[in-house]
């Protein structure tokens, strides 16, 4: 084979190869929806736990996408994990009633967050000794979609050696719990709610 026709071949696909690199990352970085940037961001500083960085992400996020759902569950997860229950409820209540104006038939994604909302909404009920309304968030989640809220895999259990909570093992407990008279009632399990996990689609 010629050498010199060998050589502009390689100069060519090394040519090619750093054009496709480049319109994608100009792909992944720049063609995205609005807010989803800074929601990203947000997620991976709500990860390190970084709350105050990880709030600011997100309201960038709704300031760019006003009901953006990712900013809006991420919002009601920092709320939750730094004890501010009111304001999680609220985010959550009104991130439930955009998404049930808004849902189309065929939104998964959708769909997830929902139940991932009402899980998350029930998990405070919970918290503040509301078992009735955690219940019926509890339900409300199963019956939109079960396989958000149904935990990590058993890879994940095996690594880390713990099973948490799902939201059905908690509704059922709650159920059966609701039942019997108030004095014979165990309405929480300190070491067992510790497992209990926010959700995020």
């Amino acid at each position: 084979m010629n050498e010199r026709v060998l050589k502009r071949f390689v100069v060519l696909m090394a040519g090619l190869t750093a054009l496709f690199a480049v319109g994608y990352l100009v792909h992944g970085y720049f063609d995205v929806s609005p807010g989803d940037y800074h929601t990203r961001q947000g997620d991976q500083q709500l990860s390190s736990g970084e709350f105050e960085a990880a709030l600011k992400s997100f309201n960038l996020a709704l300031s760019e996408m006003p009901d953006h759902r990712g900013a809006l569950m991420g919002r009601a997860l920092i709320f939750i994990q730094t004890g501010r229950y009111r304001e999680a409820v609220e985010e959550l209540t009104y991130l439930i009633g955009r998404l049930e104006e808004t849902l189309e038939s065929d939104d998964t994604t959708g769909r997830g967050a929902l139940a991932a909302a009402y899980a998350n909404r029930g998990v405070i009920h919970d918290r503040e000794a509301r078992y009735e309304d955690a219940l019926r968030d509890y339900v409300k989640s199963l019956q939109i979609d079960e396989g958000v809220t149904e935990g990590p895999g058993i890879f994940n259990q095996i690594l880390y050696r713990y099973r948490p909570s799902t939201v059905r093992d908690r509704a059922i407990y709650l159920q059966e719990q609701l039942q019997l008279p108030e004095d014979e009632r165990l309405m929480q399990v300190p070491e067992k709610d510790e497992l209990q996990r926010m959700h995020k689609p």
